[in-house]
């Protein structure tokens, strides 16, 4: 004689209501690789993607500062170049004494000083932008901004030699006042001419590099928006959806219990009539 003859409870009906409350705690359609595998592979790496977007986003930016800060000091570098081009052109009057143009030089020299100092102070997270290093004068490294997902998302500019060396003033810089006179004063014109074309020339490659770089940063915002926003999609759950699955999950669960009960109510008045 078979007595345990009734049907076993589905187990999904106590599974489901809890994944469907895990959906809803998380707001997240897939919580695990189980659920979704290939949906979950995909979201994996449009993840990855947006995270590299991210980081690109900050290389972008930090660049964007490095270039400012080098621009911003060659402008300062500009103005000193302006200030000893009219000294030059007063020591190139013939109506200034001798003792005029020997006081002309050593302002002049002192404003090269300050123009070698921004040179050498420029930094951006410890590395100096206008020269080799602090203390070496020879050109910067060529700067390679990573601004991409892949290893060709670069932008660069060219090595910076931003001092009366790299400019053509060391001759400026070494003039003994004794021997400075209205030809030399000439002579220096012509070389601090020289010296802003070559200034002007850095300034226009780091406006390029810059608008390249504020170009690029608005793409890969739109790209990390638009990614993360696919993502979401693919794992996001529907909150109205899970609730009213889970409301029919935990009715049919109850309905289940109650099924199970009685079959064990009657389970037990077999057994008694049997005793």
């Amino acid at each position: 004689m078979q007595l345990n003859n009734n049907l076993q409870s589905n187990q999904s009906l106590y599974f489901e209501p809890n994944k469907s409350l895990q959906r809803i705690a998380t707001a997240l359609a897939i919580n695990q690789a189980s659920d979704n595998p290939a949906t979950q592979a995909v979201a994996d790496i449009l993840k990855t993607q947006s995270d590299g977007y991210i980081q690109s986003l900050s290389n972008v930016n930090s660049a964007v500062a490095f270039v400012q800060i080098a621009d911003g000091a060659m402008n300062e570098q500009s103005r000193i170049l302006d200030k000893v081009n009219e000294r030059l052109l007063q020591a190139a009057n013939g109506t200034t004494s001798q003792e005029g143009r020997e006081a002309i030089l050593k302002d002049v020299k002192a404003l090269m000083k300050n123009f070698d100092d921004i040179a050498s102070n420029t930094s951006y997270n410890g590395q100096t932008l206008l020269q080799n290093s602090s203390s070496d004068k020879s050109p910067s490294s060529v700067e390679l901004f990573q601004i991409g997902n892949n290893s060709q998302d670069t932008v660069s500019y060219s090595s910076i030699q931003s001092n009366s060396e790299g400019l053509g003033l060391s001759d400026l810089v070494s003039q003994d006042a004794n021997s400075f006179d209205t030809n030399k004063a000439r002579e220096f014109l012509g070389q601090v001419k020289n010296a802003m074309d070559g200034l002007n020339s850095y300034r226009g490659e780091l406006g390029s590099v810059q608008n390249q770089l504020e170009s690029s940063g608005r793409n890969l915002l739109s790209q990390q928006v638009q990614t993360t926003q696919a993502q979401a999609e693919l794992v996001g759950a529907n909150i109205p959806q899970e609730i009213s699955s889970f409301n029919k999950q935990n009715v049919l669960s109850q309905v289940g219990s109650y099924v199970q009960s009685q079959s064990n109510s009657m389970q037990q008045n077999v057994l008694r009539l049997l005793a």
